[in-house]
């Protein structure tokens, strides 16, 4: 009887389970068109699924000849068809229809995928995408490191080969 007191007290402190609602956050789907895929993930997945179709497949052409060939044909095609989904889900993450992907094929424009920033929270698409894991993080700063990395030795190792030789016909002069 007491307890019943208790319940209906209209001056007691409330006895409700509050707490915070979670954030809702959409699973990360590679082979998928629908959903949404951010900025960081779109960059790094692209890349790291080209290495990993198309680099073993042109390391096979010279041991497996025309069958090499063949393999490498449709490690391509695998490479296309993943990153058009990919490419789509980016679309997706800034609240444009999967038509925009096909931006991808005009130059220059196409770096919009990767700069663009998707819409904060849910859109007509799904849920906002989850927060970048380390390795996420950590592949979207190694990307752009080579590719500096890749022009530097590109215009340094030339010049560098160029002064070799004209040290070396000074020497026998």
């Amino acid at each position: 009887m007491a307890q019943q007191n208790v319940m209906q007290n209209p001056y007691g402190a409330p006895r409700a389970m509050v707490g915070d609602a979670a954030e809702e956050f959409q699973p990360v789907k590679i082979l998928a068109v629908s959903g949404r895929i951010g900025r960081a993930r779109y960059v790094v997945y692209s890349i790291v699924l080209s290495l990993l179709l198309v680099m073993p497949a042109v390391a096979l052409v010279p041991l497996l000849g025309a069958f090499g060939v063949v393999l490498l044909a449709v490690a391509y095609i695998a490479m296309f068809v993943l990153q058009t989904m990919l490419t789509i889900q980016r679309s997706h993450d800034f609240n444009m229809s999967g038509w925009f992907s096909l931006l991808v094929f005009v130059p220059l424009v196409n770096l919009i995928f990767w700069f663009m920033p998707g819409t904060d929270g849910g859109n007509r698409f799904g849920a906002k995408t989850p927060p970048n894991s380390a390795l996420v993080v950590l592949g979207v700063w190694v990307v752009p490191a080579i590719f500096v990395i890749g022009i530097v030795a590109a215009v340094s190792l030339p010049a560098y080969q160029d002064y070799v030789k004209r040290a070396q016909t000074q020497q026998s002069r």
